[in-house]
């Protein structure tokens, strides 16, 4: 087996403006070992990836001005060729191309790999080509190789960019939330890909919030708080426990035990007593021209909250954007929002609306503070066109305030790690005080505290009256109270247990 690069960091520091957001950081990867990079949101993770893989350059500091240090079979290796050795995927990366609309074909996606840029910047050899197809092939690719990337879904975008950083055969993959967003199919998928990997011999650094996101073979653990290192140790099972127990994962489970069947069925024949607030009626729905939902029939009553189940690509985030208003019924079909006929500016519609979801996340990349970001909720906009109100600046505060993000209100939203950010768009949502809540894995990026402390607060809004729709691949991730379960399932839907799994 070839030799495999070698990682040292000796006391690094990252300051990012005032804030040093790695702090004497000393930590020794050998080749052939596999760890998890565990920490809340902030604490620092991806910096830490992206050090290790030389897109971030250390703080000098009296003492050194690099800290890192690359070997492979015995010799050094300077950063430059290391580069070539590791290779980083995250959401950021999966964010970037729907941000700038790189659309491009899923082989020369790939190909990008090889060279490790954003876009082709040359032709492929035929050479590259073979490498590339095989690629593909083994991660199950082959079928969408000229498929534009943009086109995908979001497993399939995944498996494309793990692809992307498995063509150049990289001596380390760091992992940055890879099995955010996935189901249980394409979570399996990525498990045998890894595998494979393993075997191959090479390296992984995972970061993750879940338990179950710490991939298998993973050996050793090194948890960081505040930009700084708490322990490294070998990964045992009690560790993965404690972060599901942090979390409060099976929290939302027991109410329903707690219920009889007969209290539920007497809960719901009132609530279909309730205003109802929205009604879909033979809604067929496409998105560029390709079939999502067929004969959609749906109503929503207050007092109604909905869990909305499906595979990766079976349309959840399409459901909630015709919910919402960024995607219309196709004709045949209608859609009636309760106060606002037919004709109605849809902005007004959409103030009464929170909406929470990863594309709008990928978007936020505009010049503003963390306080507009929350205030421009009040707005349905992104971004501001004129500086806050009063009233703007109120709830904008009150919500950092909550989320504990007050210390970053000045902040642009590149500036905060992919978890606070997740957590001031639903902030945002919040803003607008809303009557209908949407969120699309709205805990994704979050760590186990901020998790549970989510689903307590959706759960205290519920009892205020506020509906709440929420799309997510796990049951766990659902506050207390959900009345009613839809599945997505072959472009139908169906009604299923608000606690179902998927």
């Amino acid at each position: 087996m070839k030799a495999r690069l070698a990682i040292a960091l000796h006391a690094v520091s990252v300051r990012r403006g005032a804030k040093w957001v790695l702090n004497d950081i000393t930590w020794r990867l050998k080749p052939g070992e596999r760890w998890a990079l565990l920490g809340e949101n902030g604490a620092g993770k991806t910096q830490l990836l992206k050090l290790l893989s030389g897109d971030v350059w250390p703080t000098p500091t009296r003492l050194q001005t690099d800290g890192r240090s690359f070997r492979r079979g015995g010799r050094s290796v300077d950063l430059i060729d290391a580069k070539g050795r590791i290779a980083y995927i995250g959401a950021e990366k999966q964010d970037k191309y729907a941000r700038y609309g790189w659309n491009l074909p899923v082989r020369d996606l790939v190909a990008t790999g090889l060279h490790q840029t954003d876009l082709l910047l040359s032709p492929v050899s035929a050479r590259d080509a073979a490498r590339v197809s095989a690629t593909l092939r083994s991660c199950g690719l082959q079928p969408h190789a000229a498929r534009r990337f943009l086109s995908l879904s979001y497993g399939e975008k995944r498996l494309a960019l793990l692809a992307r950083a498995l063509v150049q055969d990289a001596d380390w993959l760091l992992l940055d939330e890879l099995y955010n967003g996935l189901d249980l199919t394409y979570r399996r998928r990525v498990d045998a890909i890894l595998e494979r990997a393993r075997r191959r011999g090479q390296s992984w650094v995972a970061t993750a919030h879940r338990a179950m996101d710490v991939p298998r073979g993973t050996r050793a653990m090194l948890e960081l708080s505040g930009g700084r290192i708490q322990r490294i140790i070998n990964l045992r099972a009690k560790d993965l426990a404690r972060l599901s127990a942090r979390a409060d994962e099976v929290a939302a489970l027991p109410s329903r035990k707690r219920s009889s069947r007969s209290a539920r069925g007497a809960r719901r024949a009132a609530a279909r007593k309730a205003p109802l607030l929205l009604k879909l009626w033979h809604v067929d729905l496409f998105v560029d021209y390709q079939p999502v939902l067929r004969d959609l029939n749906w109503q929503l009553r207050r007092g109604e909250h909905w869990a909305v189940f499906g595979a990766n690509g079976a349309g959840k985030s399409s459901f909630l954007k015709l919910l919402y208003g960024d995607l219309s019924p196709a004709l045949g079909g209608g859609i009636e929002r309760s106060g606002y006929p037919a004709g109605a500016p849809i902005a007004d519609w959409k103030r009464r609306v929170g909406y929470v979801s990863p594309e709008l996340q990928s978007l936020y990349a505009v010049n503003v503070s963390i306080l507009e970001l929350i205030a421009s909720g009040r707005h349905s906009s992104i971004g501001l066109n004129d500086a806050p109100d009063a009233l703007d600046r109120q709830q904008a505060l009150y919500w950092l305030k909550f989320f504990k993000l007050g210390n970053l209100k000045l902040r642009r939203p590149r500036e905060l790690s992919y978890g606070q950010l997740r957590r001031a768009l639903i902030a945002r949502a919040m803003a607008a005080d809303a009557r209908i809540l949407l969120l699309d894995e709205p805990l994704t990026g979050l760590d186990p505290e901020q998790r549970a402390a989510m689903k307590r607060l959706l759960a205290r809004l519920m009892k205020r009256r506020l509906t709440v729709i929420a799309a997510v691949h796990h049951s766990e991730d659902l506050p207390r109270g959900m009345t009613h379960g839809l599945r997505l399932h072959k472009q139908r839907a169906y009604l299923v247990d608000p606690y179902s799994a998927t």
